[in-house]
């Protein structure tokens, strides 16, 4: 493929001949016989975007599932009319996501019930590490004596959710498509409990051309911390023992709680270079010195503050409200940084995540955490970088993979807007997989 008309994010006027890696970049190209030609009329060409943190199979699964939480569903009332007028899928189960305390309090099988009894309803909580199923549901995956239908993923409870009754295909190659029109190119799948069938589902996705972005996973070495059984002992051993394989960590943090404890455990183990810190929802400012020390990366999602932020106002205690998504200070720390967006249980838009970061500006309008915006340049660096070196962004030079995102405008305009709509073209390994009509 033959990209005319190009312009670098600084400015730079090119053509781009592009194939696996990109193989020359310098003005006056011309095609080759049979060589594609775009023309990107002067418009921005970028590496592709690498999404650091999503559940892929979770997100494939929510494009028909039930939407049950805020800004959709808002109260208990809501909550009641729509599982009440859900229908189900063809496999008779009726599946809701993105469910929050703030709509009807904590849900049990009692609750669901009393809206639908003789359907299995199963329903995920948008933090996506709970369950909640009605009696129908726990009946069919062999649960019926569970007390409350609260099935949490550190549970053993949970292995219930590998019943074959709870899972079912799901469209991959929609998905594959949804992400590629944002100049998505490649992915970490962040999915702590990945087991091997669902691992293999996703590598022969992405080798068939169904799934086009490439796919990095995390597991083994991926691990949830909840705050009721924090084990520094415990995690110290595991980091232990990855990092004497050779492997880095990623430890899931959204307290201030779990990532003291993750700092203490990775001091005792030893850091790996490549070790992450996933989400980093709250950082104290004495937290910021000890992970510059450790060198570890943070991969973090500020879309958060422009999906959630009204809440966090109104839930996080008045002085703790400053440690929320950090960005800037750890930036200025030197602390190693990446944006993902947590698709599904975030909005899977990178753009908007971009955006996010640069005004902090929650649903109602307040501005979250002024001090910790960036600029809309290192916004979209920071979904640059490589699936491995997440804070370390590609570039578009020869011997560069040949995943490219071309938007219709120049770089002044797509700094300014950072919108998905902007989008004209994604190839991934020198092949259109998108293109805007």
């Amino acid at each position: 493929m033959l990209i005319r008309r190009a312009t670098l994010l600084d400015g730079t006027a090119t053509d781009i001949r592009v194939g696996a890696r990109i193989e020359e970049v310098r003005p006056g190209l011309t095609p080759r016989p049979g060589e594609g030609v775009l023309d990107a009329g002067g418009g921005t060409v970028l590496p592709g975007l690498h999404d650091h943190h999503v559940h892929l199979h979770s997100a494939a699964a929510a494009l028909d599932s039930l939407s049950v939480g805020p800004p959709t569903v808002r109260t208990k009332d809501q909550l009641a009319q729509a599982l009440s007028h859900a229908v189900p899928g063809p496999d008779g189960w009726i599946r809701a996501v993105g469910y929050h305390e703030s709509v009807a309090g904590e849900l049990d099988r009692t609750a669901l019930d009393a809206v639908q009894s003789d359907v299995p309803v199963r329903v995920q909580h948008r933090s996506g590490v709970l369950w909640m199923l009605n009696s129908a549901a726990l009946g069919r995956v062999g649960l019926a004596g569970h007390p409350d239908g609260r099935l949490r993923s550190a549970d053993p409870w949970s292995r219930a959710l590998r019943d074959p009754a709870l899972r079912r295909e799901t469209d991959l190659a929609e998905l594959g498509r949804r992400i590629t029109a944002t100049g998505v190119t490649g992915v970490t799948d962040a999915t702590p409990d990945l087991d091997v069938e669902g691992l293999v589902s996703l590598m022969m996705a992405h080798r068939s051309g169904e799934f086009r972005p490439g796919v990095r996973v995390l597991v083994p070495g991926k691990m949830i911390l909840h705050d009721d059984r924090l084990d520094l002992d415990a995690l110290t051993q595991w980091v232990g023992d990855r990092h004497r394989s050779g492997q880095p960590v990623a430890v899931h943090c959204v307290t201030a709680a779990q990532l003291v404890v993750t700092i203490a455990a990775l001091r005792a183990a030893g850091s790996h270079p490549f070790d992450r810190i996933e989400h980093a929802a709250m950082v104290p400012q004495d937290n910021l010195a000890d992970l510059a020390e450790l060198g570890v990366t943070v991969v973090t999602q500020p879309n958060f503050v422009a999906e959630r932020g009204d809440q966090y106002l109104a839930e996080v205690a008045a002085d703790e409200q400053d440690q929320l998504w950090r960005v800037a200070s750890l930036l200025k720390a030197n602390i190693p940084v990446a944006l993902s967006t947590d698709m599904p249980f975030g909005n899977g838009d990178p753009w908007a995540a971009m955006r996010a970061a640069v005004s902090r500006t929650t649903p109602s309008g307040v501005v979250l955490n002024a001090d910790e915006r960036v600029s809309a340049r290192r916004a979209l660096t920071m979904f640059l970088g490589w699936s491995d070196r997440p804070d370390r962004p590609r570039t578009v030079e020869i011997g560069e993979p040949g995943d490219l995102c071309v938007l219709s405008e120049p770089p002044d305009v797509v700094l300014a807007e950072l919108d998905a709509a902007l989008v004209a073209a994604t190839l991934i390994r020198g092949e259109l997989v998108y293109f805007a009509m």
